[in-house]
């Protein structure tokens, strides 16, 4: 894959990597934790890093099945994934709280302080997987 001249010829995960390293607060924790949660519910997931320019330079962190399963934002007071399908799945622990008016992004906030229900977690991102290779079948 070619690497733009602003990657420096680090991988997306190391990208991905760096942008933890250079949040010192609770967000790159967070960060972290999600990201290992994401690796354990789907170990074929494929990291990326979009939308860098230079107000962002370290772009957006986005994890990848059959197309993107979320994308992980940073923002002064919380960690935002983004569902790129997720008004199609289920979500019976109620995990979603953001962007719950549109027709096909949901969105998960993550706060200081706030806790992860990693199994409810994990079974969300087997769902966005599942959801992106049925697509993928279904239309061959």
């Amino acid at each position: 894959m070619e690497k733009s001249s602003m990657d420096d010829g680090k991988s997306p995960s190391q990208l991905i990597d760096e942008r933890i390293r250079k949040l010192d607060d609770w967000r790159g924790g967070m960060l972290s934790r999600l990201r290992a949660l994401i690796r354990q519910a789907d170990p074929e997931v494929v990291e990326e890093v979009k939308w860098r320019k230079p107000s962002n330079p370290l772009g957006v962190a986005v994890w990848e099945h059959a197309g993107i399963l979320c994308t992980g934002e940073i923002y002064k007071d919380k960690v935002k994934l983004t569902f790129a399908k997720g008004a199609l799945l289920e979500d019976p622990s109620g995990l979603f709280n953001s962007s719950l008016d549109g027709n096909v992004r949901r969105a998960i906030d993550f706060h200081e302080g706030g806790k992860i229900d990693e199994e409810a977690f994990k079974t969300l991102i087997r769902a966005a997987v599942a959801l992106n290779t049925s697509s993928i079948r279904s239309a061959k």
